[in-house]
């Protein structure tokens, strides 16, 4: 073929010649058999988008290019077949998109043309609480009081639904959204406008890469940027590197899938994969089995890639199938990936693509193991936990410290709960929890801990009242097989009810502790432990009476749980003695592999999925019974606090605003690394003496009623008092941890948002000084929104993690970046200063510029706007002003 950009278009049936696809493996190019297959999907879609969303023949040469250019900053748009959201992250789009209706109106243009373009599914699973446990109605309680609390966010929420075309809403008590797209939402090829072209996907949640486990290309962006690819924008990324992680080996018999993630995690985070592509090859891949490769993926945003993909193999095929995937369709699909050489046999090596390094992993050499005390990434033995837990508490204050004085390494504080005395310790667990997507969405794990509790409960072991045990599946065919394979009950007597269906205690909704333990707890100043088979565990973040937790696979959760401490060698001690005095060892109910396998394949079958899935949209009533507005415009309720119109389209006019010096600003906040948007904006509860809760008491709430910042995401007035709220909050300007800072004109110490508006008011700009990993975490908008609301024209940091920088350039608020080699330290910052930021009139992606200090220092800052369509962004104040001025234009 003389021109590699032809279109060969065919049908990939002569009988059906109107369905079609790009045949991207005639295009005789050695360059396309060489490349790794998630940028075989990219280039599908520069291919199949030519001349549309801004993509051009150039872009498919770069692609076609990716072991030349990776290095080079080269951008290229990408339009992904679908978005996916979760409530919390849904509500301020919904939120935006309304108010950024009545702004088109306003500008002369119509507001209708604010719509979803490419399909949209919001799945409700971040508003549901612990309120209530270890009763048998603690399911449709939680359930109760989530309408109760959440009646408001749900109505609007069904507004938009009817309001916007092509958005679907998937009711609460669904599940949790990665579990439903891996099970039932996610197509792995699209059969669309008389085409068949690879699934993709972005979302408003950092772990929507859980579905490139099942070979779907997806990875989690900002609310704000999420907005703009419904309304048709393309994401403007850079071609990224891709690093291959080649598996070997088989795991041991006792390891899970859990285990291998966060072995992964830890060696991933070490390499250095941040921005980048990670893709899964090498023999191992093929023991794993799709809800393994999915735990695997869903990690992505802990050990810092872009995306974590699987390509599609058998075992893909398979489990389409055993998910009730229809039969006819799923052939379809894998005909369309053998005819484009999309199909992948991990066992031939042949088919091995170039990578931009690789990393090897025997799976032979993982062993169990959990992360913590406070990052996803601080992998730790089982069999050292006691030891490391116990160094933990002496060390610094940090990562891995507590800076706990030695005399006090064995303090005890004694306790009643309902009648019966009780010890607490440093490292007694009071919460565990089996929850999230990471786990639930993988039988193996799940059954292992429903057979282990049947072992548990036979052989007399209990666990203490007063732990908070849960368990939220990850959607309603976890509760079918653990039912029909005769473990719930076991699990109930341990205290593990299903308390809902949503993401819950991995989020920070783990609901109150009982009284007599937070007591307890405060009295001795006691490092009480959370267990959870989540994927974060931040600071701050599961629960502010927790000051460590680790992350565990589900048996373990329910260890620990028994044991009642972290401080177990499981291999010397036992987890309990029963009634007959016998001491019970974790080995004697460790279920072995083979029998939960045989469980798996009898029980996990596709007819359980048809079941649960084909009444998803319909099964809650309450959702059902929900009353909302018809209007295409929405009418806003100035007595509302959980939906207001945001002011960020205030004064807007078709006419850009020249970029302007940033001049003598003071620095609001300046923090160490590995800053989370928990710590920027925190998700869980509103604490009593913060500025929002001043605010919602003025408006005349109770604290029962404060519900949680997540929730309050439609509320600009809500989150802009919550940012930098984390009780965990490390600022340098104050000595010890707490949401607070200096106002430096009064030397005075001051919740962060009451600096910020005795700033703001006497015209001061702000900017925020950072180390490394800057916004790790969750992928949440209101991380940039807030501090933009606060006064922020800039942070400097030294690395930033890829969503949040998206974000902060989403709002206009300027990313900077140390120059190699330097930091606040080397250059003698201390952050009393006043900054001058020199913005010149012609701007270039990634240009350095002059930063100017009131005490006479000049140094030079990295502007991390990445690409031209960023300049573009950051021209019109924001990517939402920029398509407002384009839809109104």
């Amino acid at each position: 073929m003389s021109n590699p950009f032809v279109r060969i278009v065919e049908p990939l049936d002569p009988k059906q010649p109107l369905k079609k696809f790009f045949n991207l493996s005639k295009l005789e190019d050695v360059r396309y058999a060489r490349l790794p297959f998630s940028i075989r999907v990219l280039l599908e879609a520069a291919i199949r988008n030519c001349d549309e969303f801004l993509v051009k023949m150039g872009d498919v040469e770069n692609i076609l290019n990716w072991k030349e250019v990776q290095h080079k900053n080269v951008e290229v748009p990408f339009k992904p077949a679908r978005v996916i959201l979760q409530d919390f992250t849904g509500v301020p789009a919904v939120v935006d998109f309304a108010a950024m209706r009545d702004a088109v109106k306003k500008l002369g243009g119509d507001p209708e043309k604010i719509n979803p373009i490419c399909p949209a599914d919001l799945v409700i699973d971040h508003s549901i609480q612990v309120d209530f446990n270890r009763r048998s109605d603690s399911l449709q309680k939680n359930q109760d009081l989530e309408f109760e609390r959440n009646k408001e966010r749900f109505e609007f929420l069904k507004w938009g639904s009817q309001a916007f075309k092509n958005m679907r809403i998937i009711p609460p008590g669904s599940g949790i959204i990665h579990q439903v797209n891996l099970e039932y939402l996610a197509r792995v090829v699209m059969d669309q406008d008389g085409y068949y072209y690879p699934d993709s996907v972005v979302g408003t949640d950092s772990h929507t890469t859980m579905i490139d486990g099942l070979g779907v290309l997806g990875w989690g962006v900002g609310g704000i940027e999420a907005e703009a690819v419904m309304l048709g924008q393309p994401i403007s990324m850079v071609l990224p590197e891709v690093v291959g992680c080649k598996l070997l080996g088989n795991p041991q018999p006792l390891v899970t899938s859990t285990d291998i993630v966060l072995t992964i995690t830890k060696h991933l985070r070490q390499v250095g994969v941040v921005g980048k592509f990670v893709e899964f090859f090498g023999p191992g891949v093929a023991q794993l089995s799709i809800a393994d490769r999915a735990t695997i993926a869903n990690m992505c945003p802990e050990y810092g890639a872009t995306a974590a993909y699987f390509p599609v193999d058998d075992i893909s095929i398979g489990y389409l199938i055993q998910t009730g995937r229809d039969k006819e369709k799923v052939m379809c699909t894998k005909r369309y990936l053998e005819a484009v050489g999309m199909l992948r046999d991990f066992k031939n090596s042949s088919q091995d693509p170039d990578f931009t390094q690789v990393f090897e992993l025997d799976l032979h050499t993982v062993v169990p193991c959990c992360s913590g005390p406070k990052r996803p990434q601080d992998k730790v033995a089982v069999s050292d936990m006691k030891k490391d837990f116990e160094i933990c508490l002496g060390a610094k204050q940090g990562f891995k410290g507590f800076q706990i004085a030695p005399d006090r390494h064995n303090s005890i504080v004694k306790f009643n709960f309902e009648g019966c005395d009780f010890e607490l310790a440093h490292g007694s667990v009071v919460i565990a929890a089996i929850t999230s997507c990471t786990n639930t969405s993988n039988p193996s794990v799940m059954l292992g801990a429903g057979l282990l509790a049947k072992k548990a409960v036979e052989a007399g072991l209990t666990v203490k009242p007063y732990i908070k045990t849960s368990l939220s599946p990850g959607s309603g065919v976890v509760t079918y097989y653990l039912r029909e394979s005769g473990v719930m009950s076991y699990l109930s007597q341990l205290g593990f009810d299903v308390v809902g269906y949503g993401c819950m205690t991995c989020i920070g909704n783990s609901g109150p502790l009982p009284e007599p333990v937070v007591e307890a707890i405060t009295q001795g100043d006691l490092v009480a432990v959370g267990v959870l088979s989540g994927n974060r565990n931040f600071e701050g973040r599961v629960h502010p009476y927790t000051r460590a937790n680790y992350l565990a696979s589900p048996p373990l959760v329910i260890a620990y749980a028994i044991a009642g401490t972290i401080r177990i060698d499981f291999e010397k001690e036992p987890l309990g003695i029963n009634a007959s005095g016998k001491k019970i060892f974790l080995k004697d109910i460790w279920p072995t592999r083979n029998e939960i396998q045989a469980v798996e394949r009898q029980f996990v079958i596709p007819g359980m999925f048809k079941e649960v899935y084909q009444k998803i949209e319909t099964v809650n009533k309450s959702w059902n019974a929900l009353d909302a507005p018809s209007d295409k415009l929405y009418t806003w309720n100035p007595k509302s606090t959980y939906i207001k119109s945001p002011p960020f389209f205030d004064g807007l006019t078709l006419a850009l605003q020249t970029p302007k010096t940033i001049e003598d600003a003071y620095v609001l906040l300046s923090f160490g690394d590995s800053v989370t948007t928990d710590h920027i904006s925190p998700a869980g509860n509103i604490a009593r003496n913060s500025p929002a809760a001043r605010y919602l008491t003025s408006r005349g709430l109770t604290p029962r009623e404060f519900n949680s910042y997540g929730s309050r995401r439609g509320n600009d007035a809500v989150m802009a008092r919550g940012t930098f709220a984390n009780i965990r909050l490390m600022n340098k300007f104050i000595d010890k941890q707490g949401p607070q800072t200096v106002h430096f004109p009064s030397g005075e110490i001051l919740d962060v948002f009451d600096a910020a508006e005795r700033y703001k008011q006497a015209g001061h700009p702000l900017i925020v000084l950072a180390g490394k990993e800057y916004g790790a975490g969750s992928s949440r908008d209101w991380a940039a929104k807030g501090p933009f609301l606060l006064g922020v024209k800039a942070v400097l940091a030294e690395s930033y993690e890829r969503i949040h920088r998206s974000n902060l350039v989403g709002m206009g608020v300027i990313p900077l970046q140390y120059l190699p080699g330097e930091d606040a330290g080397t250059l003698g910052l201390t952050g009393r200063e006043r900054y001058t930021i020199i913005i010149p009139e012609k701007l270039k992606p990634q240009m350095k510029v002059q930063i100017k200090l009131d005490t006479g220092k000049i140094f030079n800052a990295v502007m991390r706007f990445d690409t031209d369509v960023e300049l573009t962004y950051f021209h019109n104040g924001g990517i939402l002003n920029y398509m407002i001025r384009k839809m109104a234009s």
